[in-house]
């Protein structure tokens, strides 16, 4: 009888190892073909280290128009409905935080200041130079103001797109605790095995105004892109300390951008709140929008009843407006403004 149980053992360990294997196999075709399928747009930026960040410059013009994507897996694409309009007025360039899409990852811990620090190597080893007008969605909005404490002389402009506010966590708590759930965990750390990639059409549908080839490139490049997206959310209570501490934009023109359609079911038991705790939770967000508005004297505040968070892909019309008109703005003033 014990030689028949080891048999079993050695059988159910030996097709597990084999099961693992092809599913390592799978996930590493599953990389190449995502590279060969669906190359960078732009270029590949050799910012030192063995790093490489992907950035997409479009148009002529000054101001310099940057894009910084919120905690999503999108990367650069996150603009692709957006960036081609404003760069038929300006330059325009969108690109990859390290670990996103096509960017190599970073081993320096995570920060505001990273982020901005790989963002502005990319862009001066690119030869992309200032004035920049800086565009921020949601946590994006904090990384665009960081990118201002530490390089302000750059900065001409700022438009934040429902943007994540420092103080967030603290003002929502009493509603709502927002988390990733175990099993989101699990999937994620389990990338290397190709279980997450078979996961990730149900998982990911397209957004709207999203073309379908770019949800297919951010599908394909996903189970990248989401072990970075999670180690960026368990760093989002340290970057909101960190950007908190700069809050003065002086006089640069700035606009800040707020959704206010009602949150959909999924949201809200996402958020773990109730229809009428949704109409409470909105209420701070759009008093804690006026408050970074007044983070500049020149700002105008625009709220957005039918745009949800990703107001670049829901009302992308709104968000061309509006950092065009902060171009226009920074022309009008013929330098950058003090602050």
């Amino acid at each position: 009888m014990k030689p028949l149980v080891m048999r079993i053992v050695f059988w159910s360990v030996l097709v597990a190892a084999l099961a693992i294997l092809a599913g390592v196999v799978y996930e590493q075709y599953g990389r190449y073909r995502a590279a060969r399928d669906f190359p960078a747009p732009g270029k590949m930026v050799d910012i030192g280290g063995g790093r490489r960040i992907q950035l997409d410059c479009r148009g002529a013009g000054s101001p310099t128009v940057v894009f910084e994507d919120g905690l999503s897996i999108d990367g650069s694409l996150s603009w692709a409905a957006v960036q081609p309009a404003v760069a038929q007025r300006t330059r325009a360039c969108s690109y990859s935080r390290a670990g996103l899409m096509w960017s190599d990852a970073s081993n320096a811990p995570r920060s505001a200041k990273q982020v901005a620090q790989d963002l502005h190597e990319a862009l001066m080893r690119a030869g992309e130079r200032g004035p920049f007008v800086l565009v921020g969605q949601s946590l994006g909005g904090l990384y665009a103001t960081t990118f201002t404490r530490y390089f302000g002389s750059e900065v001409a402009g700022l438009v934040l797109v429902d943007p994540s506010h420092p103080d967030q966590v603290a003002r929502v708590a009493a509603f709502m605790t927002e988390t990733r759930s175990l099993r989101s965990r699990i999937a994620v750390s389990l990338a290397w095995t190709g279980l997450l990639r078979a996961a990730v059409p149900s998982l990911l549908p397209r957004a709207p105004n999203q073309t379908e080839h770019d949800a297919r490139a951010v599908r394909a490049f996903a189970p990248k892109s989401m072990v970075t997206q999670m180690a960026e959310g368990d760093a989002t209570d340290a970057v909101l300390a960190e950007a908190g501490a700069f809050r003065d934009l002086g006089s640069r023109p700035l606009v800040v951008l707020t959704a206010m359609a009602p949150y959909t079911g999924s949201e809200l038991r996402g958020m773990q709140i109730t229809p009428e705790q949704g109409v409470q939770v909105q209420a701070i967000w759009e008093k804690m929008h006026e408050e970074m508005a007044a983070w500049s004297s020149r700002s105008t505040h625009r709220l957005l009843p039918k745009a949800g968070h990703d107001i670049q892909f829901d009302d992308p019309r709104a968000v061309i407006e509006a950092v065009l008109s902060v171009v226009e703005a920074v022309r009008a003033d013929g330098a950058i403004p003090p602050g």
